[in-house]
């Protein structure tokens, strides 16, 4: 058999046009060097971005996998701007918040204007406030008095205060040139005492905020090293901690929240009342996260991985916390943001029916608690502005763990 010479085997073309409808004197493809080059660099992008994911770290795979969640990243700037407001509220806020303004009782949020009354473009001012009273309601009404311009400034010296309780200061962030008696750049408005409630939102925030925070990192230690020792060692240590497990969890939560707050002596300072508050939120939610990780460590301490550790040489402790807590961080990281919010609830429902923390501590639970009246629910519902600063707080922590759940695992598709 002999072979068929170079040049005339049929071509590629040639058998294409066997077995098709192409007409034999239709021009064969042509590949210019353009579409070659660009193809090349195509192949060299898709081998740099494999290459790339190969080298990442865990770390880095993980923030890939999560700048893709939209949500997420929305969620967790909320949470930014949130906590950096809690952090910084002596200087964010405008005024004291235990300040009172007679002249501004019930007052609606102040308007920020950019066009004065002639059609003028000018920066963001507010007018000055004429107050008169309603003649059927005896309501106080408010009016804008067009001929009294203040304008916006950022970082003017007001009220002075101590920053976290260390450094005299008087630089807010923002606010206005007029005696105090002339104060009228209210943001979300007024109480009916005449305090400004964004003020006190700010203030609010530190504690409503970040007692969630303490309360999960409390229930999150217990939880782990308990649901640790329980599942790791098992044996009679399991059997004492999952009892005591039980005997908690079958208590009704909100009940014993309320029978432990209303336990706390009245004389307490708003410090002692903050951490009993606390301790009394983690006391519950610690059993489930126990349940979870001892779960977990049954299954994993007879796998491969922490056979080799140990005889590497490697103490328990670091089997435990290098080894074996990290191979579910995607569940701990989703339980501890919808712990936080759960925290952040609790305290605010124990606060609004009073038993929680009281005035003069200032969170969102005793800002919502002084506005539980029909008469600030009919003619200043501005008052209710805390509500919406929960409900943010808690979509954002939603969305955040969401996001950061799924990048915990970047190998899942």
């Amino acid at each position: 058999m002999t072979d068929t010479p170079e040049d005339t085997r049929p071509s590629d073309y040639e058998e294409l046009h066997a077995i098709s409808d192409i007409p034999e004197d239709y021009p064969a493809p042509v590949e210019s060097e353009e579409v070659l080059e660009a193809a090349a660099d195509a192949a060299t992008e898709v081998g740099a971005e494999e290459e790339r994911l190969y080298v990442a770290s865990q770390w880095q795979l993980t923030w890939w996998k999560f700048r893709k969640h939209r949500m997420a990243l929305v969620g967790g700037a909320i949470l930014i701007v949130f906590y950096l407001i809690a952090l910084f509220c002596e200087f964010v806020a405008p005024y004291d918040p235990a300040a009172f303004f007679a002249q501004y009782k019930l007052a609606p949020p102040t308007a920020i204007h950019i066009v004065d009354s002639e059609g003028a473009l000018r920066a963001p001012f507010v007018y000055g406030r004429i107050r008169d009273r309603d003649p059927e309601t005896l309501a106080y009404i408010y009016d804008d008095d067009t001929s009294d311009i203040h304008r916006i400034k950022f970082f003017v010296h007001g009220t002075p205060y101590k920053m976290w309780g260390l450094r005299e200061m008087d630089l807010h962030l923002f606010g206005i040139d007029a005696p105090r008696e002339e104060q009228s750049i209210l943001v979300f408005g007024t109480d009916r005492l005449g305090r400004d409630i964004f003020s006190r939102l700010c203030y609010g925030g530190r504690i409503s905020l970040s007692i969630g925070l303490v309360g999960v990192s409390l229930s999150l230690f217990l939880g782990v090293f308990l649901g640790g020792v329980s599942g790791y060692y098992g044996g009679r240590v399991d059997t004492i901690i999952q009892r005591v497990i039980e005997f908690i969890r079958t208590m009704p939560s909100i009940p014993l929240w309320m029978a432990l707050s209303a336990a706390l002596p009245p004389d307490w300072p708003v410090i002692r009342v903050y951490f009993g508050i606390t301790v009394i939120l983690s006391l519950i939610g610690w059993t489930g996260m126990a349940r979870v990780v001892r779960g977990r460590f049954l299954a994993l301490r007879e796998e491969d991985f922490v056979l080799a550790a140990r005889l590497c040489g490697a103490g328990e402790v670091r089997i435990i916390l290098r080894h074996m807590v990290p191979s579910f961080l995607s569940y701990i990281i989703a339980s501890v943001t919808l712990s936080i919010p759960r925290t952040i609830l609790g305290e605010t429902g124990l606060s609004f029916i009073g038993l929680g923390l009281r005035a003069p501590a200032i969170s969102w639970g005793v800002l919502l608690q002084e506005a539980q009246n029909v008469r600030s629910l009919a003619q200043a519902p501005w008052v209710f502005v805390p509500a919406v600063a929960i409900v943010l707080t808690v979509f954002a922590f939603n969305f955040l763990g969401d996001g950061l759940r799924d990048a915990a695992d970047p190998y899942a598709r």
